[in-house]
């Protein structure tokens, strides 16, 4: 059976679309202005080169690790009462980032935040997979939702930049505060508790799931700075492996797993997963570098580099809000293929930027061609992963799609952050070099995306196409 069309009055239909957006934006303006604040925070608090990585992967791994427990306690207890939860987890986290006097305080919030993040995420997804039924009216909620990524994006960039810039980079975490208390209040009002599901929580597939994603990115960083012939890089790679195979142990085993296996029986969503985590781990890198470019290379300052990302953000929102309807004449197999060949483009080309480049003709018009792309790509990519599920695995479609987001920026920033600290000789500090190192990642960034495209290719859109034939021949 496919998801039910929506329970909640078509009155109460915008209302909801409102807040699970608004939800999302909180965490993408979070998450961006991040981005911008990361060289002030590294000198304010001290962190080195490979741990400044770790103010991100704090975040996307317990958000990415604990994102399938989140959906399963959304089906169990009530997605309404989940996503408040997490609404208050994520609130009162981002206020103690603000907060944070060193290192280790910031990092566990961030991880705590990252928790909250993994409540709330599977909620808003599966909301609305339960408030608007499959064909024009969910697409047209996907691309609202995807379109929310650009206008955060853009937003948290400009508030990140100007926050560092004239006030402190603590200030753009405080103001989730009050952004959080009003959605909960709304949420109360406007949104319907769904059915509960029985079952029971599968905790030992969410450690040791957690676990294995935890240990695989620490290798990775670590082998950054200390070689693959490091003891702890070895022995992070080792119970990576022994963790991730436990992990589907017990998902083959228990009887209400996490991530029922049945999921990845659809060649479809499989492919939309592996494409998106393929995606993620070269758009990351995109974001992660491109800010330390702008103000290390082009010295910037953040308010200018917050600014220097609009012709990424605004094509980005443009083109994901003309989704439907592109989607519509041309199909969404086809906006997910030209989405990703824009972003391979837009990455080789800003991979050719050195020293000597112009913003307007090195960085900005790659970035245009990165925007229109990632705004075709990500609700045709978003619809594949939760395309066809049942009701009672709509949780767990729509968690494993954010689980692919968030382990896919994980894995990707953790393998880049590698490339960067290989590109150059060790102790180059010299703009040039920093230049060469950011170049690099961009043409591996790239990679990751011509990958995305054929898995795309092979396993969303020939399928499709196989389908439309058959269809055909039997009406004939």
């Amino acid at each position: 059976m496919n998801i039910a069309p929506p329970s909640s009055p078509a009155r109460h239909a915008g209302a909801v679309l409102a807040i699970i957006v608004a939800s999302y934006l909180m965490i993408v303006v979070d998450i961006s202005i991040v981005i911008t604040g990361l060289p002030r925070i590294q000198d304010s608090l001290g962190f080195t080169a490979a741990q400044l990585s770790w103010v991100t992967n704090a975040y996307t791994l317990t958000f990415g690790g604990l994102l399938l427990l989140g959906a399963r306690a959304g089906d169990i207890l009530g997605r309404r009462r989940m996503f408040i939860l997490g609404l208050s987890l994520f609130t009162m986290a981002s206020v103690a980032i603000g907060c944070a006097p060193s290192v280790t305080w910031l990092l566990t919030a961030r991880a705590i935040q990252g928790a909250g993040a993994a409540v709330l995420a599977p909620s808003t997804l599966a909301l609305l997979s339960t408030h608007f039924a499959e064909g024009p009216q969910r697409t047209r909620a996907l691309s609202l939702y995807a379109a929310a990524a650009g206008v955060g994006a853009t937003l948290g960039l400009v508030l990140g930049g100007f926050f560092a810039d004239l006030v402190s980079w603590r200030a753009g975490f405080f103001i989730n505060l009050p952004i959080g208390v009003c959605l909960i209040i709304a949420a109360r009002r406007h949104i319907d508790e769904t059915q509960k599901q029985p079952g029971k929580f599968d905790v030992g597939g969410a450690i040791s799931s957690t676990m294995g994603m935890t240990a695989l990115v620490y290798s990775l960083v670590r082998a950054a700075d200390a070689g693959w012939g490091d003891a702890l890089v070895q022995t992070a790679l080792i119970g990576a492996v022994l963790m991730i195979v436990a992990f589907v142990f017990i998902e083959r085993n228990v009887s209400h797993p996490i991530l029922p296996l049945r999921l990845l029986t659809s060649r479809e969503r499989t492919g939309a997963y592996i494409a998106r985590m393929l995606f993620l781990g070269g758009a990351v890198g995109f974001w992660f570098f491109s800010t330390q470019f702008l103000q290390g290379v082009l010295h910037l300052r953040p308010i200018q580099a917050g600014l220097a990302f609009l012709p990424v953000t605004l094509p980005n929102f443009a083109s994901a809000m003309a989704v439907p309807k592109l989607g519509r004449r041309f199909g969404n197999e086809a906006l997910l293929i030209v989405g990703l060949v824009l972003g391979v483009i837009g990455l080789a080309w800003l991979g050719q930027a050195d020293a000597d480049s112009t913003y307007w003709a090195g960085v900005a018009l790659p970035m245009v061609l990165i925007g229109l792309g990632q705004g075709l790509l990500l609700a045709p990519l978003t619809a594949a992963g939760v395309s066809g599920v049942t009701q009672k695995d709509a949780g767990a479609a729509s968690g494993l799609v954010n689980v692919a987001h968030q382990l896919g920026g994980a894995l990707g920033l953790a393998l880049l952050v590698l490339v960067f600290a290989s590109a150059a000789p060790a102790g180059t500090q010299d703009v040039a070099s920093l230049a060469h190192r950011i170049s690099v990642v961009m043409d591996i960034a790239a990679l990751l995306l011509v990958l995305a495209l054929l898995v795309s290719w092979f396993f969303i859109v020939v399928p499709h196409r196989n389908r439309q034939a058959q269809q055909q021949k039997a009406l004939s």
